[in-house]
């Protein structure tokens, strides 16, 4: 009777056993219900398991629509910027030159990738000679001579100022990609010969009217070279996204020219 009765358990008289058996083993007792959210036959994603991975699918454009717009996300370049670039379209003249002094770090942002040439050129232009009246003895010779050698010589000024300002520009560059830099040739060469030329203006204009030896014109050269110092170390650091400390070491040179070209000759 045992016997039987291990076999009617085991042999064949009882199945709930047998069918687990291998080669009868049954389906589960349940199913995965089709439909979006559980990554059925249509392998979507609402929400849910997405075709049982847990991870959403790409996005892709469809034809003939934009691609999606890329996260917002900082990037990490050469001297570590913290937050995007805020680029745009390039600015007329006035906002650029009003830019560089009431936003000057948005400003350069904003023409790192334009040049200015043009407007680089034309204030170089102006202030050679503006420049070349400021000194007392160039203005005395100027006044005194005939006017073709006037005009000889405020043309060549003119023209001395503005290559002057593009080696001083070009050299500004190349320090800043010594010191890791990547901005671009053009903004930074004509950037910086806007600065050095627009900053040194009210000391020019002053020295027009008053002795380029006294109290006043010196203390607003000094100071004009302080604002040049300050705008032309912004203009390296966001053109080329360098620290401060390596900025200003690229501007450096710059800074010095101007100070032996323009301020020491009128303030010592």
């Amino acid at each position: 009777m045992a016997g039987n009765g291990f076999q009617s358990g085991w042999g064949g008289g009882d199945r709930r056993y047998a069918d687990d058996e291998a080669g009868h083993t049954l389906p589960a007792g349940f199913t995965v219900p089709d439909g979006p959210g559980y990554g059925g036959h249509d392998g979507g994603y609402d929400g849910g398991y997405d075709g049982g991975y847990g991870r959403p699918e790409p996005e892709y454009a469809e034809p003939g629509q934009a691609e999606p717009a890329p996260d917002n996300v900082t990037t990490y370049r050469a001297g570590g910027r913290t937050a995007p670039r805020a680029t745009g379209p390039r600015l007329g003249w006035r906002e650029l030159l009003l830019g560089i002094y009431r936003a000057p770090a948005r400003t350069f942002d904003q023409m790192r990738d334009h040049q200015v040439w043009l407007p680089a050129v034309t204030v170089s232009l102006l202030y050679g000679v503006l420049a070349a009246l400021g000194f007392g003895d160039t203005r005395g010779e100027i006044v005194k001579s005939t006017f073709t050698v006037a005009l000889w010589s405020l043309a060549g000024a003119a023209v001395a100022f503005t290559v002057a300002g593009m080696i001083l520009g070009t050299v500004t560059f190349a320090l800043a990609r010594q010191f890791g830099g990547d901005g671009p040739l053009a903004s930074t060469v004509g950037l910086a010969v806007l600065v050095g030329w627009t900053s040194d203006v009210p000391r020019a204009l002053a020295a027009l009217a008053l002795p380029s030896a006294g109290s006043l014109v010196q203390l607003i050269g000094w100071a004009t070279w302080a604002l040049c110092a300050s705008l032309l170390t912004t203009l390296v650091r966001r053109v080329h996204d360098l620290p401060w400390g390596k900025a200003a070491g690229a501007a450096a040179v710059q800074l010095l020219a101007l100070l032996v070209m323009v301020k020491l000759p009128t303030l010592g």
